[in-house]
Order: structure tokens, then C-alpha cells, then sequence
């Protein structure tokens, strides 16, 4: 019997570990924004904590930023695909055309072209924008755009893909490619 309390403890204190895991991630990943969105009667971020509806307040992220301030002070260059629904709004549906680096953390090309095709969509001054899909988060993004290989990268206008490249390419090879994306 003493062995089956044992095994249910472990448990416990398995969950128990996990919870107060995912608690410390959304905390060391708070953001200036959710900072800004703490009651302005709190004398103190520790005194805040204590209130459990404030902790509520603090874990859910529905506090946005007002639409008169910038979230950042330059135009970002690229940009990770969160989810399927955030790939359809800032790729699909994107006014600009979009480069969509299809890449994985452990793949050493990758890793080399990521940079360049940076620096080459940062040529064109915010006429082309570039999203980054890690495979191995978003596979059905990959499977659903054909991705076989690592590095590929698929030129996208209007929705529709107008062009793409599997493997690493010369510095003027991504200047080219990106030129002939944004249409000069």
C-alpha cells in the first residue's frame, strides 16, 4: 500500500512542478505592456500580487497598449508566426508582399540564411516584409506549403505564392529574389 501513496505523491508533485513552471514563464516573459496594464493605485508590484484578482489580471493578456502609442520605435523587419490564425493575418492577408522563411532551430543553413534574408528585405525600406515559421512549431504550415527541406523560403503577394527556393543562395542571388518579389 505504502508503494501506491508514493506513486500518487510523485504525481502530485509532478503537477505541482509543472504549474509552478508555466507560472514562472508567464512572469519572466512579461513584457513592458503587461506592466503597463497594473492598476495605478498599487503602491508596489509586490502588493499588487496579493490581490488574487490582480494576479488573475496579471496572467491573462488582455491588456493591450493604447493605439496612439508605437509598440516599437523602428519598422520591425521580420517577424515569428505565432500561430495558423497569425500566419493568415500578417502573411495571407498582408497588403505587403511577404517573404516566409520556413527554417528549424537545429539546422545549421538556416542559421546562415536567416541573417541575409534580413539584410536583404531591410534593402527594400518596408516594401517587402519577411515571417519566420519554425517547422518544428508549425508543421502543418510546412506540410501545407509543401516544405520537404530546411532552409526554404516561399515569395508571397496577395495571398498567393509567386516563387521559392530551398537551400542557401548568395548574398546577390537574395537581393534578386527579393527585388523580383516587390516588383522592380
Amino acid at each position: 500500500m505504502g508503494g501506491h501513496r508514493r506513486v500518487e505523491r510523485e504525481k502530485e508533485e509532478s503537477h505541482t512542478e509543472m504549474a509552478h513552471r508555466l507560472l514562472v514563464r508567464r512572469i519572466w516573459t512579461f513584457s513592458v505592456k503587461d506592466l503597463r496594464c497594473l492598476p495605478a493605485s498599487t503602491s508596489s508590484f509586490s502588493t499588487s500580487l496579493r490581490s488574487s484578482t490582480t494576479l488573475l489580471s496579471l496572467l491573462s493578456p488582455k491588456c493591450t497598449l493604447p493605439r496612439s502609442l508605437p509598440h516599437t520605435s523602428r519598422r520591425e523587419v521580420s517577424f515569428n508566426v505565432q500561430d495558423h490564425e497569425d500566419f493568415t493575418e500578417r502573411v495571407i492577408n498582408s497588403e505587403l508582399p511577404v517573404l516566409i522563411d520556413f527554417h528549424a532551430q537545429w539546422c545549421g543553413p538556416c542559421k546562415i540564411l536567416g541573417p541575409r534574408l534580413e539584410k536583404a528585405v531591410a534593402k527594400q525600406k518596408g516594401k517587402v516584409a519577411m515571417a519566420k515559421v519554425d517547422i518544428d512549431d508549425h508543421t502543418d504550415l510546412a506540410i501545407e506549403y509543401g516544405v520537404s527541406a530546411v532552409p526554404t523560403v516561399v515569395a508571397m503577394r496577395g495571398g498567393d505564392v509567386i516563387d521559392q527556393f530551398v537551400g542557401i543562395k548568395d548574398d546577390e542571388a537574395l537581393d534578386s529574389f527579393v527585388s523580383k518579389l516587390v516588383g522592380q
